[in-house]
């Protein structure tokens, strides 16, 4: 199997068939940022309710996307994603209030990126 490029192995989308670009929310305090590929992951637990669930289909361990969490949950003043310990039917993960704000902030400004970007294409002539 061929190895995958540097793109391929890129969380997120181009901006443009030209512009690939990452970027970051710092938290206040400089100790903890928000990226697509926590955003992501956030994503994911809320809609499967499962962080080993939401792992498996990012092709992560549960360990590195507990410990993601575990960032992402000291960023705020409030956790991003609660856990419950499980019995029989295992555990759940759910989405709080502070990490649905969270995640409607990155993509807004995301979304406000991706429109800049492509007005300034229309400028640029590579």
């Amino acid at each position: 199997m061929p190895k995958k490029s540097r793109l391929d192995r890129l969380p997120g989308d181009a901006y443009s068939e030209q512009i690939h670009a990452r970027f970051w929310l710092i938290s206040a305090d400089q100790k903890g940022y928000l990226g697509v590929g926590k955003v992501r992951l956030m994503e994911l637990i809320d809609e499967l309710g499962s962080i080993s669930q939401a792992a498996k289909t990012l092709g992560m361990s549960y360990k590195r996307a507990w410990s993601l969490i575990e960032e992402v949950n000291k960023i705020g003043s409030l956790p991003y994603v609660t856990k419950e310990v499980g019995g029989a039917g295992g555990g759940h993960a759910t989405l709080t209030e502070a990490g649905r704000k969270a995640i409607a902030q990155y993509r807004a400004l995301e979304a406000d990126f991706r429109q800049f970007i492509e007005q300034r294409m229309q400028k640029i002539q590579l």
